[in-house]
């Protein structure tokens, strides 16, 4: 194997890898604000390319892709309205099975607006043609856009938490919800809000990648077991770690195809899961909630 060659390997897992992880920093923000684990996660990516690739018949698709995210974030927000606020006192087992409904509910509302047709976003430079030389490897440039968005959604993230008032007010409520109420947050909107951001931040993804892995209406449940099993692999709650651990993912991936068919790349995605969970169920990286996990 030359180094052009592992150069595209690279490049390609850690496109894929990025994703990953921007699925499983939604996982975490609704993990950290509420305790529950949302396996409707990928449904958000799924909705985002979706409705930005009906937008984008009638308008630019810069608008197109705000619009879908501004939508998508609704749509996260009655999720949590309807189903979630009412719930007192769930067990993670109940949270599970409810994020799961959610999930098919809303596999089943796209396939009936969508139908099974493959859908893909216009490359926002160049087209599917079009390539740049790094180091000997040729790449997409829309590569370059998805790694260079999930940087910045990270840093936006991190000083989101950082420095604003409604980012320090989730995460007193990730350190004690109760405590957080007491001291007069309204813990209710920040649960909602924890469900927006995630959803919006899906749904961005879901835009970026769009042109380069296509959008299906079905495509969400393997996306939540990629995103899930990352979330877990830098350890649940532990969004910084979940940048490293989807790019180890990613690279993993990326380089088993060298070995096995493409059709073993979910085989390998669970027995990483599965072994995290049966060997260091706090992931590879320290995290402090992995409490509910002994829960499964």
């Amino acid at each position: 194997m030359n180094l052009n060659i592992i150069l595209q390997y690279v490049f390609s897992g850690i496109t894929v890898g990025s994703i990953y992880a921007v699925i499983a920093i939604g996982f975490n923000i609704i993990y950290n604000t509420t305790g529950i684990i949302n396996f409707a996660q990928g449904e958000f990516v799924m909705l985002g390319g979706m409705i930005a690739f009906s937008f984008c018949k009638v308008m630019p698709l810069y608008l197109a892709i705000i619009l879908a995210v501004i939508i998508t974030g609704i749509i996260g927000s009655l999720l949590e309205l309807i189903f979630i606020r009412h719930l007192k006192k769930p067990s993670v087992l109940q949270m599970i099975v409810i994020t799961i409904g959610l999930s098919i509910i809303l596999r089943e509302i796209a396939l009936h607006v969508w139908d099974e047709q493959v859908r893909a976003l216009p490359f926002f430079t160049g087209n599917e043609t079009s390539s740049v030389n790094i180091l000997g490897a040729n790449i997409s440039p829309q590569v370059l856009w998805v790694i260079g968005i999930t940087s910045l959604i990270v840093i936006g993230l991190t000083l989101f938490f950082k420095y604003t008032i409604i980012g320090q007010a989730m995460r007193a409520c990730s350190e004690n919800r109760n405590a957080a109420g007491l001291c007069g947050i309204n813990t209710k909107a920040m649960v909602n809000i924890s469900f927006i951001l995630s959803a919006g931040i899906g749904a961005l993804a879901g835009c970026v990648v769009s042109p380069l892995t296509q959008t299906t209406y079905d495509m969400g449940t393997d996306l939540a077991i990629k995103g899930f099993t990352v979330a877990i692999l830098g350890g649940l709650g532990n969004s910084s770690a979940a940048v490293a651990a989807g790019i180890i993912l990613g690279l993993i991936e990326a380089f088993s195809v060298s070995i096995f068919p493409s059709a073993f790349q979910d085989v390998i995605t669970i027995g990483i899961l599965l072994t995290i969970l049966f060997i260091r169920p706090q992931g590879i990286f320290r995290s402090k909630q992995f409490a509910a996990l002994k829960e499964f």
